[in-house]
């Protein structure tokens, strides 16, 4: 900060006039502060000042708390809360600085950083702390050793340093430039330029630079460039200081009047979203400093010079009982800092003394401070006690002095001899039950150890006695042997080495190509499509399949469309149009998740996550996904059954029967019968209908459990009985009530929802799978196996041996199995249900009538992966049926296929029912009616008509017909199967890439930043208006856009605002359907860099629809080459100059297929092509791939290289 001219008092207090202190107190110093204060020789004061016990704090509400002396008399400059650890750090204008830790202040450290210049910022980092005096710039650790001193040319002037990330610094002041420095290599990288006077303070936001001038302008500047973007012009006079929250920016300064400055009581505030000043806010001091205190509202803090405080609203009115005063010891505040927390302030006045201000007594300054560490007394005359009872204390700890003795535990060479360790005794009852085949012996485990307890040989008397750990080895490898060893080591957490690799959380590594270079076809063996995990919400991915190989249901979603922008049914439609197409390769879910963050139930259903949330595995997601599977239901249900007005889009009716019943309804809909009876006699009864069912698990405290059949539970569940307290009418009161339901028809499709949310539960089915394990073994014996019972060895090698005329999956595969492949529902006359566990081979019999006897064939289950690691995941076992195999491979057939987001793999059919309670946990199953498919029209009619491309109404209100930059297509020019049409589109970014640094100083991404589509253009290919756009939509998000990447996408703030928007605004969904109609109608796409295009559009399109210009001109393993370059080479066009421009990009597309065309003959390539190619490369090595400005040299082909396209 600039004091220099802002207040006359300060001159007194400029670093040449203080020389070394005396002891001798100051005159202008309070002396009732240095009572119980205890001055060192050179003046220093060594304790704190606490305030008087008698202070009390009043919660949420700020109070002083401590105050302390820095340096007696010497002003404090400078006050920084530490961002690491509970420490405030102070400067002052001797160029000394000193740290006081927590709440109470207690002095930390102390250390002169400069010999004469005043400390004029701080900022500290991880390892230390950096401190900016006016031409050096100082790292140094807490403790104040230099890591590094980077000294600045004499005439530099520094006031204001700003951390743009972990590695990188902005240095600014009173000249020219500002300079970027690598904290790596203690290097300046960058200078950039900027107007005289210069910056003194700088602030950063997720979309600009905010810099502010002692001229009273206050500079936004883009994050890559630094160039200027937008400029308030807030004061006449001098800024004081600004601060930046959300959308809003507040200024306090100087205004100048008859020739001298004032400070202005008006603070300016201005709405960064519209870019212009809103009503500027009066306050009741003369504002100096101003913080912004984000706790519950946006409230500012605001601070005079002499000690007054208030606080207010940004966007209301300032309340003069906001007003409170800081007890200075000096006459002026010097400095102002907050907290990270928000729960302190910090005070540095002229008389070199620190105010601390907190809401609380038990103030902390981070949300997480690490450990402070303090000096170590010294030990060297007080040695531990050293217990020679216990084997495991270091006999280092005693320093023993260096001697030519022989030590005592020098022991003879006989003494210290290795000896062989014996074998342990094997255990009798192995050695009884034992039977031998050759000289090999087989005996069952008789169970005497527990699990992963090794049998090494004790020498010692106990285990407890070995004076060091021998590694243990389990040589028992169950199914999930292929786990890799981790080095944390099995003894902390075995747990995480339970869960089978393919079952693991899966990743995207991300490289400098982004996905051009990541491997999927390692995950993905097969034709069907992953999903991709790193879009927000995308935990449902599993369930997205599960809906999708439901065939009815990807019927029904593909022949739905709708009127509304963002409808889950229409999304999801497009989505499993995505999946259809794809060969093996990955989708995104982005654009139906984007629907899905929008619906209002959903947020109210806490099913929409934060990414702090996912990544940290704070949620439940079994018990999320159960919501999310009755909310997607209930939504596509309502969704699909709404078909009131007339369709926004021709030919958008459903082919599933009437237009008042959806087939979501028909599939999943069973129609409930609730009875309530009162202890009066009064019996209430209610239908209603559900579209799933939640599993109820008795509420049985006997010991041993009792033995369920799945079954058995089911018809619990589904005919449930209880007891509840209900408003009865007949007694009018609230009476006990025995409530029953029961269900009058069966459901096509049954989904369950499992419900096992905790231990006990979990419990259950455990314990419910040892039972039927038992009645399986028994099945396959003809014996019963009881409990504590153990099996011989030759009852063994019976249940598995194939001459005994059975055929019988092994005993591994009988484990953890609780649920059956299928079922069978009969619904009597009376209207009561028999449920009973079925076989997936046995069929109904010739007595069963098939419209009340219902067999049910396990269809999909979700599981909830518990893996501490990654905090978990959710996978889906899926039978995919027949008619997916066809269309995919042309083979009829089923499997079971492991859905783990773009890992897919075939898997048997008992691992799909397969739950080890320790890490595999059951959420949903799907049981399908058999031969479902026989009773539902499967015919998928494309809903996407011509009429899409015809001429719609703009979302903007502003636009005009003067602004229109395409032309609709009439009826006669609809496009045909192979006609040519350049693309381009634009894009913003919703969320910015999150990355880390490595060790050697290489980037790694960690998650790509989340673009949107915000333009997208397309021209006309051939005829006589070939490049004239017939769509240039500019895409409405109702999204936070970060960053509107102006320079590469020509898109400004306001262009996707429909209230001021100037351009043909539409929404997504409405120019997406303009792009499917032309895919499906079988156009050919050309464009520059269109994989990226599609990509982050969501649309998947065949390979031989598109021509990328990027791969044209391209040499294998060689770069790729810029649009712009490419045009300057072979067109004589200079394109992309200030901005990108979508129509222009894309007719320079088209240009350069002519000219591919023309090059080669036939698409062939002969060597003459080679040779231009060769000769491109070459001229763009020399050109560093840049394109000359335009007064100097001219492209290398001269003359028009391809006829003007018609201009609008």
């Amino acid at each position: 900060m600039n004091f220099e001219g802002l207040d006359p008092s300060l001159a007194e207090y400029a670093p040449p006039l203080h020389p070394a202190l005396d002891p001798v107190l100051d005159p202008h110093l309070n002396p009732s502060l240095l009572q119980n204060v205890e001055l060192d020789p050179e003046g220093v004061p060594l304790e704190g000042i606490a305030v008087p016990d008698s202070v009390h704090l009043m919660e949420g509400m700020y109070s002083e708390l401590h105050t302390a002396v820095s340096e007696v008399g010497v002003p404090v400059s400078v006050s920084h809360f530490d961002l690491h650890e509970e420490m405030l750090w102070v400067g002052n204008h001797g160029g000394h600085a000193t740290s006081f830790f927590g709440p109470t202040l207690e002095r930390y450290s102390s250390f002169q950083v400069n010999s004469s210049d005043d400390i004029r910022q701080i900022q500290s980092l991880e390892n230390g702390v950096l401190f900016l005096t006016k031409t050096n710039l100082k790292y140094m650790s807490r403790g104040g050793l230099i890591i590094f001193d980077y000294l600045m040319d004499e005439s530099e002037d520094m006031h204001s340093l700003l951390l743009t990330d972990s590695s990188t610094l902005l240095v600014g002041g009173l000249q020219n430039h500002v300079i970027e420095i690598d904290l790596n290599t203690v290097q300046e990288t960058q200078k950039y330029t900027v107007e005289v006077p210069g910056i003194t303070i700088m602030r950063q936001s997720n979309r600009f630079f905010f810099c502010g001038h002692t001229s009273g302008k206050v500079s936004l500047r883009d994050l890559r460039t630094f160039v200027v973007e937008h400029e308030f012009d807030a004061y006449s006079g001098s800024l004081s200081d600004f601060d930046v929250h959300g959308n809003l920016l507040v200024t306090c300064g100087f205004s100048s009047r008859m020739n001298s400055l004032a400070c202005d009581r008006f603070l300016k505030v201005y709405d960064l979203r519209m870019m212009r000043a809103t009503t500027p806010l009066q306050v009741h001091i003369d504002p100096f400093f101003l913080r912004f205190i984000p706790t519950y509202t946006s409230r500012l803090a605001i601070i005079s010079q002499t000690g007054q405080c208030q606080f207010c609203e940004p966007t209301g009115l300032a309340n003069p009982a906001d007003i409170f005063h800081v007890n200075t010891v000096g006459p002026l505040i010097m400095t102002f800092d907050v907290s990270a927390s928000k729960q302190a302030l910090a005070f540095g006045d002229s008389e070199g003394c620190v105010h601390l201000w907190a809401d609380s007594p038990e103030v902390t300054f981070n949300a997480y401070s690490r450990e402070t560490d303090f000096a170590l007394p010294c030990i060297v005359d007080t040695l531990p006690h050293l217990d020679w009872n216990q084997d495991l204390v270091p006999l280092s700890l005693i320093p023993v002095p260096l001697t030519s003795d022989t030590l005592l535990s020098d022991w003879p060479a006989a003494n210290s001899a290795p000896a062989p360790r014996r074998a342990p005794p094997v255990d009798p009852e192995i050695l009884r039950t034992m039977k031998k085949v050759g000289f090999i012996g087989y005996a069952p485990n008789p169970r005497t150890k527990l699990r992963n307890q090794g049998s090494a040989a004790l020498p010692f008397s106990s285990p407890s006695q070995i004076p060091y750990r021998l590694k243990e080895t389990d040589n028992e490898f169950d199914s999930f042997s292929q786990v890799p060893e981790s080095p944390i080591g099995r003894e902390e957490e075995p747990h995480l080495y339970m869960v089978a690799k393919k079952y693991r959380k899966v990743t995207i590594k991300y490289s400098k190509l982004g996905l051009e270079d990541f491997d999927f076809k390692h995950y993905n063996k097969t034709l069907f499509a992953g999903l991709e995990p790193h879009i927000p919400n995308a935990y449902c991915n599993c369930m997205i399949q599960v809906l999708y190989f439901l065939e009815p249901v990807r019927c029904l979603v593909q022949n739905h469309l709708c009127q509304k922008e963002f409808c889950l049914g229409c999304e999801l439609g497009l989505l499993f149009h995505m999946l259809d197409l794809s060969r093996g390769d990955p989708c995104q879910g982005s654009n139906f998740l984007r629907a899905f963050r929008t619906i209002p139930e959903a947020s109210a259903l806490g099913l929409i996550l934060a990414d702090s949330d996912e990544a940290t595995g704070k949620v439940n997601l079994g018990r999320l996904i159960q919501s999310w599977n009755r909310f997607i239901l209930t939504q596509l249900h309502q969704e699909t059954q709404e078909q009131e007005g007339p369709q926004a889009y021709r030919g958008a009716g459903s082919s599933f029967g009437s237009s008042g019943d959806s087939v979501i309804g028909q599939l999943f809909s069973c129609e409930m019968e609730n009875c309530s009876m009162c202890r009066c006699g009064k019996e209430t009864v209610r239908v209603s209908s559900t579209l799933l069912f939640t599993l109820s698990y008795p509420e049985s405290t006997e010991k041993p459990a009792k033995d369920y059949e799945f079954a058995q539970i089911l018809k619990r569940s589904i005919c449930l009985e209880q007891n509840t307290q209900a408003w009865c009418e007949n007694c009018e009161k609230y009476q006990p009530t025995v409530q029953t339901r029961n269900i009058r028809c069966l459901p096509d499709v049954l989904v369950i929802n499992c419900e096992v949310n905790s231990s006990k539960e979990a419990d259950f089915w455990k314990t419910q799978a040892e039972y039927a394990f038992q009645r399986a073994m028994m099945k396959r014996g003809g014996f019963e196996i009881t409990k504590g019972k153990e099996i011989s060895l030759g009852e063994w090698k019976e249940l598995g041996n194939p001459y005994t005329g059975h055929s019988y999956p092994s005993v591994e595969e009988l484990k953890n199995i609780w649920i059956p492949h299928a079922i069978k529902m009969r619904l009597t006359k009376s209207k009561e249900l028999d449920v009973c566990n079925w076989s997936e081979s046995d069929e109904l019999s010739p007595t069963d009538d098939p419209e009340s006897v219902y067999v049910y064939d396990l269809m999909a289950t979700v599981v909830h992966i518990l893996d501490s690691r990654t905090g978990g995941s959710l996978v889906g076992h899926i039978k995919v049926g027949e008619t997916y195999h066809q269309r995919k491979e042309g083979v009829t057939h089923q499997q079971w296929y492991l859905f783990n987001d773009f890992l897919i793999e075939p898997v048997d059919k008992c691992e799909a029912v397969q739950f080890d309670m320790s890490w595999k946990v059951p959420a949903i199953l799907y049981y399908a009616r058999r031969n479902l498919n026989a009773k539902y029209n499967l015919v998928i009619k494309n809903p996407i008509e011509a009429s899409v491309l015809l001429a719609e109404a703009s979302l903007a209100r502003k636009q005009r017909k003067c602004h229109a930059t395409f032309i609709p297509l009439m009826l006669s020019e609809m496009p045909q199967a192979g006609d040519l049409v350049g693309l381009d589109a634009e894009f913003v970014t919703l969320n910015e890439e999150e990355a880390e640094l490595r060790s050697d100083g290489t980037k790694s991404t960690i998650k790509p930043s989340q673009m949107s589509v915000a333009r997208i253009t397309c021209v006309r290919g051939q005829g006589p208006n070939e490049g004239v756009p017939f769509i240039d939509d500019y895409i409405s998000t109702q999204e936070q856009v970060v960053d509107y990447l102006t320079q590469y996408s020509g898109i400004k703030p306001g262009d996707l605002d429909a209230k001021i928007s100037s351009k043909h605004l539409t929404t997504l969904k409405s120019t997406y359907l303009k792009l499917r109609f032309l895919i499906d109608v079988g156009v050919k796409f050309v464009g520059h860099g269109l994989q990226k295009d599609f990509r982050v559009i969501n649309l998947m399109v065949p390979k031989d629809q598109v021509i990328d210009t990027v791969y044209l001109f391209h040499i294998p393993r060689k770069r790729m080459i810029s649009l712009r370059f490419l045009a300057w080479y072979f067109l004589d066009l200079k394109i992309q100059g200030e901005t990108h421009d979508s129509i222009e990009d894309a007719r320079t597309a088209l240009q350069l297929y002519r000219k591919y065309l023309e090059l080669s003959p036939q698409g062939a390539e002969p060597e003459d092509f080679r040779k231009v190619l060769k000769g491109l490369y070459e001229k763009g090595r020399k050109m560093d791939w840049k394109v000359p400005e335009p007064d100097s040299q001219s492209s290398p082909k001269h003359g028009a290289v391809y006829p003007p396209v018609l201009a609008l």
